[in-house]
């Protein structure tokens, strides 16, 4: 599509407010616009329909509306990502190395936008940056009372002086956690920010293992695959897949059998 003189360098806030009613439904929930990239329709089920359709209705039932951006680029204000701030800027130009980010999340009361910057990103990159947004939303509607099992596991984990995390994000607050004499005995500061990370890392992981076949990089800052298990399985009981997928390779066989 031609870009409009008036939707350049916008933030990602004013170009949802420019583009409110051009957005185009992709069901109940969701809705999506695209702007200068060149998608045909199959590009448009690998990007939107596929991976938004893998999504646990319990996760989907949870969020308010969620509108879908999809552009060339995104730059970082001022050098920096502000989570939840809306003000990054759609960009139809390729900004320099350190103002380059892939993707950007604005949240209101009644709806969620998310943006991604697809010029440059393969599409299992883009699934990635899609289920980290959805994961860290999960996040912040979920209550401590809510996210007891799971917290449950990470103090096991912490007891046990269990190595390795998911993520580059959660594994740096795990350091920063066990470097602090108490932080794991008491519900600290320190701790509910590692937690919180380590649920977004976590299901970052589990959303994106349910739409696609991905594989977990072995090495030694990740999570044995005993206790990563333990976790997907919390994940699965608070977050059943839609009808016909899969958690593990298991599921998928039973299903098959059925």
């Amino acid at each position: 599509m031609s870009v409009q003189p008036d939707l350049i360098r916008l933030s990602v806030s004013e170009f949802r407010d420019r583009i409110r009613n051009d957005m185009v439904p992709l069901n109940s929930q969701f809705s999506y616009f695209v702007a200068g990239v060149p998608l045909s329709d199959d590009d448009l089920r690998d990007y939107l329909g596929d991976p938004v359709a893998a999504i646990p209705p319990s996760v989907v039932k949870m969020m308010p509306h969620v509108s879908i951006l999809l552009v060339p680029f995104l730059e970082k204000t001022n050098g920096k990502e502000k989570k939840n701030s809306g003000t990054e800027l759609v960009c139809f130009e390729r900004p320099s190395n350190g103002k380059l980010t892939r993707s950007a999340l604005w949240l209101d009361e009644r709806a969620v936008v998310v943006a991604f910057g697809v010029q440059e990103m393969e599409v299992a990159e883009y699934h990635y940056e899609l289920y980290h947004q959805m994961a860290w939303l999960a996040a912040e509607m979920h209550s401590l009372e809510e996210m007891a099992d799971f917290d449950g596991l990470l103090r096991e984990e912490l007891n046990l002086h269990v190595n390795g995390e998911v993520d580059e994000r959660s594994w740096q607050k795990k350091q920063a956690l066990t470097r602090r004499s108490g932080g794991v005995k008491r519900d600290s500061k320190s701790f509910r920010e590692y937690a919180k990370q380590s649920f977004v890392d976590t299901m970052t992981l589990y959303l994106h293992g349910i739409c696609c076949d991905i594989d977990v990089e072995t090495g030694p800052r990740q999570l044995p695959s005993r206790y990563l298990r333990k976790r997907l399985n919390v994940l699965k009981r608070m977050f059943a897949p839609p009808e016909g997928y899969a958690v593990f390779p298991e599921d998928q066989a039973a299903a098959e059998e059925a």
